[in-house]
Order: C-alpha cells, then sequence, then structure tokens
C-alpha cells in the first residue's frame, strides 16, 4: 500500500492497511494508523500522529515545525483523530514547549488552504472552512464550524456548536450554541439549525434562547445577566455550559448586536 514513489523515512511506524500515495513525504517519528491514505505531495513530518481512516489530500502538510520565534526545536507531536479529513494545502504546525503537542480530533474536516498553528486543540466535529487560520494556543470546541476565511486570535477559545460566519476576525471568546459574525465580532443570535440538526430538543434550545436573551438583550451587564440567569432561569446543562463558559473566559467574550 506504500507507493515506491514516496519517500517514506525506515522508522516510521504505519499500519499496513494504510496507503501512502506518490510523491508523498513520511519523515522519522511518524504514526500512521489504519486504512488512512496520505494521498499524493502530501507531507507528513516529524513528530506525527494520524488515527484511523483519515484522509490527507494532496500538498497537506502535517506536523511542519511552529511558526513561533521562541521555538528551539524541542520535542513535540501533532495529533491527529481518527476519520479526520485534511484537504488540499491545509497545513497543521506542532506544539511548542508551552503545551508539547497540537491536537485535531476525530471527525473533523480541515478545508483547503485552512492553518492550525502550534499548540492549537481542536476537539472532535469540527468544519474549518477554506482558508481558516486559528493562531498559536487555539481551543475549539465540539461541532464548531467557521465559515471560509475566518480569522482567530491566538489564546481564543470557541465554544461548542457555534457557527463563526465566513470572514470573521475573532478576538473574543466565542461562547457556545450561538452564532458569531460582523465586524467587529458579536453575537448574531444562536445557531438553531444547527442545534435541530445535532437532535436538541425544542425545550433545550429554547432553554439556551432565554440564558442569550439575558446575557445579550436585556440590558444588563455580564455579572448582573449571569447573576440573573442564576436566580431565574432553571437549571440545564446548556445554561450551565454558557455560564461556566463566560466565567470562566479570561478575555472575554463576543459582544451583543449593535
Amino acid at each position: 500500500m506504500i507507493s515506491p514513489l514516496a519517500s517514506v523515512d525506515p522508522s516510521a511506524v504505519i499500519d499496513p492497511t494504510a496507503e501512502i500515495g506518490p510523491f508523498a513525504y513520511i519523515e522519522a517519528n511518524v504514526v500512521i494508523g489504519a486504512r488512512t491514505r496520505i494521498m499524493a505531495n502530501a507531507s507528513v513530518l516529524y513528530g506525527a500522529r494520524i488515527g484511523d481512516d483519515c484522509t490527507v489530500f494532496p500538498s497537506a502538510v502535517v506536523s511542519a515545525i511552529p511558526q513561533d520565534l521562541k521555538f528551539r526545536g524541542e520535542e513535540t507531536l501533532a495529533i491527529i483523530g481518527n476519520n479526520t479529513v485534511i484537504r488540499e494545502c491545509a497545513t497543521i504546525h506542532r506544539g511548542t514547549a508551552s503545551k508539547g503537542k497540537t491536537i485535531v480530533g476525530n471527525h473533523c474536516l480541515i478545508m483547503a488552504y485552512s492553518h492550525v498553528a502550534h499548540d492549537c486543540l481542536l476537539h472532535d466535529h469540527i468544519i474549518m472552512s477554506n482558508c481558516t487560520q486559528l493562531a498559536g494556543e487555539v481551543v475549539v470546541d465540539d461541532y464548531a464550524i467557521f465559515g471560509g476565511g475566518s480569522l482567530v486570535h491566538q489564546f481564543t477559545h470557541v465554544g461548542a456548536h457555534s457557527m463563526t460566519q465566513g470572514g470573521t476576525k475573532v478576538n473574543k471568546d466565542i461562547p457556545p450554541y450561538v452564532i458569531a459574525a460582523r465586524e467587529p465580532v458579536s453575537f448574531c443570535g444562536i445557531n438553531s439549525v444547527g442545534l435541530n440538526r445535532r437532535g436538541f430538543t425544542r425545550e433545550q434550545i429554547a432553554a439556551i434562547q432565554d440564558t442569550y436573551r439575558l446575557i445579550y438583550m436585556s440590558g444588563l451587564n455580564v455579572s448582573q445577566a449571569l447573576q440573573q440567569i442564576n436566580d431565574t432561569l432553571p437549571q440545564s446543562p446548556e445554561r450551565d455550559a454558557i455560564v461556566d463558559f463566560i466565567t470562566s473566559s479570561p478575555r472575554g467574550v463576543i459582544r451583543g448586536t449593535m
């Protein structure tokens, strides 16, 4: 399953069921899982750990050294979960001494020309549309979606089930379940279409809507809104996820729509 035209370091650990295409480049200290396909001209570099049933398309680069001037050649990793697709010319860099690894989870889709910088943590079922750029140490929770050309500042946290509109510049944390868009980036409602598709009930969606009405549409400041939420809204996993996200955000969350 390894093309004779591929360049593969003999120490790389490649599952016998994996497929390595012509002119692919595989360095030492690489592990590639079962049924994973590395297509022609893709590069899988030192420190890569790619799971099962993944596809790496032509000219993608996994585990290049970070674009961080503090990097001194330390031993770090780029870890890709199972069933993840990395499209043409996408780049995923390995970690630095800060975290030691960059992680992309399971069932993710990293579309063409997108970039995942050093020490990012991407959870599962994330979609990065074409040309999405994540700076260093960004955290992205499950089922988040980025429209094409999204730009995300370093250290930002993007919440679960959120949708970021294409072309958005993200410099504040995006809480879970919301649509983020405009310039500067703002709350533009909840991601009701995505939530319906993922099986959220009417009651769950209503709880999310009620919580965000107090945060963004009540005229209260954030501290007052959170107190009001705790005092007046019934406890639910969705309500608590929103409150916990906002209270633990060191950089602050996106503002409401003007």
